[in-house]
Parts: structure tokens; C-alpha cells; sequence
């Protein structure tokens, strides 16, 4: 019996590099029929765990959120950049700035992204203290800074309407292939059929745009985190959740700031909040709960979207299905275990224990 082999994902990117090198090389042969086989389910996966992450939110109005920002400030050190979308006159990156210097997360830059005008969903007025000053402003500039940062690719978790990701790729083109875009929105099938989800409908020229740049090459193939998988009572935080009330147990400043976000919601919305940004930060992280598969989509005029047919449409990943009890578990051990990000190094550097 041989001796079993356990390679790393580095060595079986190389494997997978030279067989398709060579297949190149020698067409005709068998090598070049198997080094076409290897290459046409896509290009090998790029090795995230690592890289930079960008998060775009529009923080502060249904808490799912604030949630998933907080499990990313305490389980992601490569979290570099939170950007605002559907912007209430610079409110919610001042909201997110707030909870980021909670979590003891300064190394995070916010930056308030693109307003859509009036917006309906914002209940977190008068949780953040006045001594928070207005962000930045400049999305583009702040996403550069994160790239140059870097040599690799750049996470960017998309949490709101794709209004700054469509900025970033109209004025910074270059700046698209290095993003690895997992985006929360879409559907194939709404529970509106006369509506798009909530992400597109908000801004359908910027979501337009985006797949307009993944046809054309400038950006990688976005995943989507649809509609379908993340909306079910299945992950929904509720005031009667065992998460809900642990983080009521806890003394820190962070927790108290988000049960006080989840009860605005609760009071002024819905009596739940279904988590499906922090669904998509998981996916994000490529944890094992939401599985998705290559497939082509259109958009229409008012942002819906659906299957294209034959030689159309824009190749995404799009979420199928998903593994939701072992997902809520990972995220409420996100929230209410101690944190092992750079903020709980940076804690222990500074001889603070909890």
C-alpha cells in the first residue's frame, strides 16, 4: 500500500498550472486535451484566505448589517475598507465608524459611498455620539489605496445596491480585475414578480454596469448571493433568538449598540431580521454553508433577473443552495466568542484581557 499524500492547495495550483501549460503547448496531443478539460470549468481559484477585504454596507437600516460587520471586525484581520452605500446624508459610514472603534477595529478605514436620495430604511439616528466626525468620501481613491496595498487580489463583500462598485469600475477599470466581488442581491425567482430584490432594484444602471464589466473582462465572475437562498425565517434573528439574547447578556459597548439596532428594526420595520449579508460574508470566506454553481443571466429594465438563453447573458456564480443551521451557528460563535482578529492581538499586545 503506498504512502498517502496530503498536498496543500499551493501544489495543486502548480500541478494544475503546468498540466495546462504544457497542454498549450503540445496541441494535438493527449496533454493538450486534458489541459483543455482542466481549464473549461474556469481558471483554478484564486487563494483568498489572505487577501484584503472590502465591505460594502448600507449599515443601519435592517440589522443584518451591523451583524455582519461585527462578525467580519472580529473574525477577519484582512478587513481594510468599509464603504456606505444608500447613503442618508453621510449617517451610516459615521454608524459603522462608530462600531468599528467599539470592536477596537481603527485599522479600518470607512469611507461614505453613494447616496440614492431620500432612503426609507435607516432606524439607528441618534445611536452614533456627535464627537464621530463625517468620513471620507472619495470610494475610488480609498478602494486604490486598499489595491496598491497589496499584490494580490482584493475581497469585496457586497452588502447594498452595487452603486460604488459601478463607480469604481467606471472611473478605476483598472482596478477590476484585481476585485473578487461576492455580492448579496438578485433572484431567479422573487417573491415579487412584478419587483427585483431589494440591492438591485435600488440602483439598476449601477447593477446593469457591473455585469456589463464581468461580460467585457473587466471584472472577474462576481457571485451572487440571491434572494431565493437568503430569505427564510431559517437564519432570522428575532427578539425571542438565543442570539439576540446573548448578545443582551453581554456588557460590551458593541453588543449593547446592536441590540439596540435590533430593536429599532424590531419597533420600526419587522419584528425579525434575516442575516442574509452575513450568509454572504461566509461565502465571502469560502466556509462551507452556501453552495452556488456557474450559470448566465440576464437583467431587464427594472432589474430582475433570469436565466439567459443560449450565447447571451453574463457568466456569474449564483448561490443554489444553503446549509443554514451550521451557518447561524458559525455566526453566532462569530459574535459571541472572544474575537481572534487583529483587534484581540492588538489587546493582547497592549496586556488588556476581557
Amino acid at each position: 500500500m503506498g504512502e498517502e499524500r496530503t498536498e496543500s492547495a499551493a501544489e495543486l495550483r502548480q500541478h494544475w498550472t503546468a498540466m495546462t501549460q504544457l497542454g498549450r503547448r503540445l496541441p494535438g496531443t493527449g496533454l493538450a486535451a486534458t489541459g483543455a478539460a482542466l481549464e473549461s470549468s474556469g481558471r483554478w481559484p484564486d487563494d483568498l484566505s489572505r487577501a484584503p477585504m472590502i465591505i460594502d454596507t448600507d449599515i443601519g437600516g435592517d440589522a443584518d448589517d451591523a451583524l455582519a460587520l461585527t462578525a467580519a471586525a472580529r473574525r477577519v484581520p484582512e478587513l481594510a475598507l468599509v464603504v456606505t452605500g444608500d447613503e442618508a446624508a453621510g449617517q451610516r459610514a459615521r454608524f459603522a465608524r462608530h462600531l468599528l472603534d467599539l470592536l477596537e477595529r481603527p485599522d479600518v478605514a470607512t469611507v461614505a459611498g453613494a447616496s440614492l436620495g431620500t432612503t426609507r430604511y435607516f432606524c439607528v439616528d441618534g445611536l452614533t455620539p456627535n464627537e464621530v466626525p463625517p468620513q471620507p468620501t472619495d470610494v475610488v481613491e480609498a478602494v486604490r489605496q486598499v489595491c496598491v496595498g497589496t499584490d494580490g487580489p482584493v475581497r469585496w463583500v457586497g452588502m447594498a445596491p452595487l452603486s460604488n462598485l459601478a463607480r469604481v469600475l467606471s472611473q478605476a477599470p483598472e482596478l477590476g480585475s484585481r476585485l473578487r466581488v461576492t455580492q448579496m442581491g438578485g433572484a431567479l425567482s422573487y417573491r415579487d414578480p412584478d419587483s427585483a430584490e431589494h440591492n438591485i432594484r435600488l440602483d439598476v444602471a449601477s447593477a446593469r454596469t457591473v455585469l456589463h464589466a464581468a461580460t467585457s473582462g473587466i471584472l472577474p465572475t462576481p457571485e451572487f448571493i440571491a434572494s431565493e437562498v437568503t430569505f427564510t425565517p431559517r437564519i432570522e434573528v428575532t427578539a425571542r433568538s438565543p442570539l439576540y439574547q446573548s448578545l443582551r447578556s453581554f456588557q460590551e459597548a458593541w453588543a449593547r449598540l446592536l441590540v439596540d439596532h435590533l430593536d429599532r428594526w424590531f419597533a420600526s420595520f419587522y419584528p425579525g431580521s434575516m442575516q442574509h449579508d452575513a450568509l454572504a460574508l461566509s461565502a465571502a470566506l469560502d466556509l462551507p454553508y452556501v453552495d452556488s454553481d456557474h450559470l448566465k443571466i440576464e437583467m431587464d429594465a427594472i432589474g430582475r433577473t433570469t436565466r439567459a438563453a443560449a450565447g447571451h447573458g453574463t457568466r456569474v456564480k449564483w448561490s443554489l443552495t444553503a446549509e443554514y443551521e451550521p451557518f447561524m451557528r458559525w455566526l453566532t460563535a462569530s459574535l459571541t466568542s472572544p474575537a481572534t482578529t487583529l483587534a484581540m492581538r492588538n489587546r493582547e499586545a497592549s496586556g488588556w484581557s476581557e
